[in-house]
């Protein structure tokens, strides 16, 4: 017999699965003999009460052995098969392409940037010498935004498709097995590449293609149909399907969209700061303790406030993490989070962002469905102007919330570095007040978190892009172009790895199905 139940163990006994066997028996009354193993579904931590506990779901079998599940997935070989031209190598037009394998079609990926190992030489220039290379960074490159930045598969999307099949390609491909079992999985930023690479050997060991430092500058379109992309502003590649998943920072894709007449539409954001603790002050916030238990991770948080009518909320909090320059051309700053497989950073990180709403970009109205865009790039441009350089500028929470320049800043992890600026001027008058008020809630709410060592750098401005490519509900083709499929982050229809990976899949099967339908 195999029975599913749910039990409760201290961090000392996390790893001890014979004490957890023992545990089920006494407390479903089994013999502990009979219980000949454990499989764990599913481990969360509660740490509501003093002394942190894991909660976890599993599979007690009961005189029967313990059997390990098999990863499997059937890929075609489709060198000769016919061709989907797919822009951009992130999380969704990488699972485009595997997918596209198991239906017997051949992905030929265009990447913008370069491979994971030659990007890290782009990334190290961002960082020590503040040189950004517009087609190579922290955004653009093999894997997309989110090889170099923390590598998160948590979603609210199970509605949208199969998460654990989604995390299940990333273990096939090298990913720990804990991401499985793990109510907030994260593979780490020193490790995601090697999954990377290893997802594009098996596209190229079935057949398929990946071209890298291949931009795609035009669209080929005749009779409101897509032909193919023109790359670099010279080559053409003939495709009767492409699935554009450029990724929410291509913006020069939306303008160009837009030269050719095609529809888009702005969409709601948010822009804010990122955040930045001591980790102990937030292991302490959340655990209780400030010694933190070694068998428990470096501790999360995720919080939200509504603040005269508008959602403030953190977003992609990095325990155990550093801050990263995640600019895209020389004169901005934009900053993103990133965590190791460990999370031993002794710092913490969150973006802390407000939504945009329509009344805040009234100044803006003459660009028309580019509003948004021009607003964020404008507030990207203005921190820049106050470095000339990747550096950050920062100010200590109170000194933001009570109006006045920080005389000296903390510790940061931003490598960088950081300058003392009056974000409480500098922000957009909406955000900033919005931040102000939001920060005394939760100081309120979690002892600790406004505090003089908490610090904020700006700016957080890239949670999602302002624009979205229209794609229609039933084919997943823009509503205009017949053959072209809209996906992932950069089309605004996903918000993360495992969204952006399903509606990856999702725009391969529509693109197959276009192609059947006339072959």
């Amino acid at each position: 017999m195999i029975k599913e139940v749910e039990i409760k163990v201290k961090p000392d006994f996390i790893d001890d699965y014979e004490f957890i066997g023992k545990e089920v028996a006494r407390k479903f009354k089994f013999n502990p003999a009979e219980i000949k193993g454990v499989r764990i579904l599913k481990r969360s931590i509660d740490a509501r009460r003093k002394e942190p506990v894991y909660v976890l779901r599993l599979l007690a079998f009961i005189n029967e052995e313990l059997t390990k599940e098999k990863i499997e997935f059937q890929f075609k070989h489709v060198e000769n098969s016919s061709p989907v031209a797919i822009v951009g190598s992130g999380p969704a037009g990488l699972f485009a392409a595997l997918k596209l394998l198991e239906l017997g079609y051949k992905p030929v990926i265009f990447e913008r940037g370069k491979d994971v190992r030659s990007r890290r030489k782009d990334l190290k220039a961002i960082q020590r010498f503040s040189k950004v290379n517009p087609n190579s960074n922290y955004c653009f490159g093999e894997g997309g935004a989110g090889t170099y930045s923390d590598g998160k598969l948590y979603t609210r999307s199970k509605k949208r498709g199969d998460v654990e099949r989604i995390l299940r390609l990333f273990v096939l491909h090298g990913a720990t097995e804990n991401i499985l079992i793990d109510s907030r999985p994260h593979i780490g930023s020193n490790k995601l590449p090697k999954v990377i690479e290893t997802m594009r050997q098996t596209i190229l060991e079935h057949g398929g293609e990946i071209r890298f430092e291949s931009k795609v500058t035009d669209l080929i379109i005749e009779n409101d149909t897509v032909k193919g992309v023109i790359i670099n502003e010279s080559d053409e590649y003939l495709s009767d399907a492409v699935i554009l998943a450029v990724g929410h920072s291509a913006r020069d894709v939306y303008y160009m969209l837009a030269r050719k007449g095609l529809h888009l539409e702005a969409k709601e954001f948010a822009m804010g700061v990122r955040i930045e603790h001591p980790q102990q002050v937030i292991d302490k916030i959340q655990y209780h303790s400030w010694i933190r238990h070694p068998k428990l991770p470096a501790a999360s948080y995720s919080i939200r406030y509504q603040a005269e009518g508008r959602g403030v909320y953190s977003f992609c909090m990095c325990p155990g993490g550093i801050i990263i320059p995640a600019s895209t051309s020389e004169n901005e700053i934009v900053l993103n989070g990133m965590s190791t497989s460990r999370r031993d950073s002794p710092f913490a990180n969150s973006g802390l962002v407000v939504t945009v709403a329509k009344e805040d970009l009234k100044d803006y109205e003459k660009f028309g469905v580019f509003a948004g865009l021009e607003f964020q790039m404008e507030f990207e441009r203005r921190c820049f102007e106050i470095t000339r350089s990747q550096a950050a500028p920062a100010q200590k929470a109170t000194d933001f919330v009570k109006g006045r320049i920080s005389d000296v800043l903390n510790a940061t992890s931003y490598l960088p570095g950081i300058k003392s600026a009056p974000l409480h001027e500098i922000l957009p008058r909406n955000i900033s007040e919005r931040l102000r008020n939001s920060l005394l809630f939760f100081g309120k709410n979690m002892r600790g978190f406004y505090s003089e060592e908490a610090q904020i750098l700006a700016p957080e401005s890239r949670t999602s892009s302002p624009v979205r490519i229209p794609r229609d509900r039933e084919t997943l083709m823009h509503i205009q172009i017949k053959g072209l499929f809209p996906s992932g982050e950069g089309a605004g229809y996903a918000g993360g790895i495992v969204s952006a990976a399903i509606d990856g899949e999702k725009s391969a099967e529509a693109a197959v199905k276009w192609l059947r339908s006339f072959a």
